[in-house]
Order: C-alpha cells, then structure tokens, then sequence
C-alpha cells in the first residue's frame, strides 16, 4: 500500500483547473505522469523540451523558445513538462492554478535516469525531440541531477509550502504518491 498522501496533495478535478505546471529533478517520471495527466483530464500537454530542442537535438534559438513559452502561458488550457530556465519556469508558476511537484529521493531520480539510458538504447525516450542524442542528454541529466538537487530543490519546495494556499498544490515525495495522485485524478473523472 502506498504511503498517505499528504492533507492538501488531494486531487479534486473542477472546472477550475486549467492550467498545470509539472516540474522536478530530471529522472523522476515528470513526463509519463504529465502524458497520463493530460490522458485523464483531456487538457493539452506541452514539453519544454522539446519547444526547446529540435529533432537531433538543435536547440531553438532562445528569442524563439521565448515567445512561444509566453504565447503558451496566454492559452486558456494547459499541462506544461519540463523546466527551461529559472525565468520561464517562475512565469509558469506564477501563473498555473496547480502545481504538480515530483521530489523523489535523489538515488531514485539517478536510478530512473539510468533506466531511461539504457532502455533508451533499444527505443526513443516517450516525449524526447525525434533523433535526440540519447548520450549527451542523459549526461547532461546527470549533471542536472546534483545541480537541482543543491540550488532548485530547495526553491521548489519553498514555493509548494508557500503556494499552497492559494493554488492547487501536489507534493509528491514517491512513487506511490504519483500512483495514488493518478489514481485520484481517474476517480474523480469517473465520478465528477
């Protein structure tokens, strides 16, 4: 069985939630959740990555990335994954009505950027640009790793505990808790 859930990660699907904001250390299975998410609730998903990177990995020039994340942001639906930088994340943050946090421990986020590589060698990862250097990226995740894990980490948690009052809060600390916030999403769609 899987751990509580804390008293405000319930999930209670309304009218009202429209704009969803999923974010977290790399590894930690934000993009299969937020495709699940947009599966069960019908609102569109956005990647950061790949409105960041072209297929083989070219990054879009950063003017570009730029607009089209604010063009985004003024959309009336949305499910965005990914980070970008500081900045367009915090806009993103701002102006989201839920805020999905995955926070696993750090040798579950390794442990799941390594599964990623490896079954990456047979198949593309699920929401990765077409022809994404699957080395380099996965690399790059393991140095993100310990990066977010010392400067990110503790703003995201700061920003969930002040967040919660005024914005649809998920703290999800494992992953029973996704499961069980998944589980709670369906339910609740089954049964509005």
């Amino acid at each position: 069985m899987p751990p509580a859930l804390p008293r405000w990660s319930g999930w209670s699907y309304s009218s009202l939630v429209k704009k969803v904001a999923v974010f977290g250390n790399a590894g930690g299975g934000k993009s299969r959740l937020a495709r699940r998410l947009a599966e069960l609730t019908g609102l569109p998903l956005y990647v950061v990555d790949m409105m960041q990177f072209r297929p083989g990995g070219a990054k879009v020039p950063h003017n570009e990335f730029l607009q089209a994340h604010a063009d985004l942001l003024r959309c009336d639906e949305w499910i965005i994954d990914g980070f970008g930088d500081m900045a367009t994340a915090w806009e993103r943050f701002a102006v989201a009505d839920t805020l999905v946090y995955v926070d696993l421990p750090l040798f579950t986020h390794f442990r799941w950027v390594t599964k990623r590589l490896i079954t990456g060698l047979i198949a593309a990862p699920p929401g990765w640009p077409e022809n994404s250097p699957l080395w380099s990226s996965s690399l790059q995740s393991y140095r993100v790793l310990w990066l977010c894990h010392h400067h990110l980490t503790p703003k995201y948690r700061q920003l969930v505990a002040e967040e919660a009052a005024s914005k649809d809060v998920h703290h999800l600390k494992s992953n029973g808790h996704i499961r069980s916030f998944l589980e709670g999403v369906r339910k609740d769609r089954l049964n509005p």
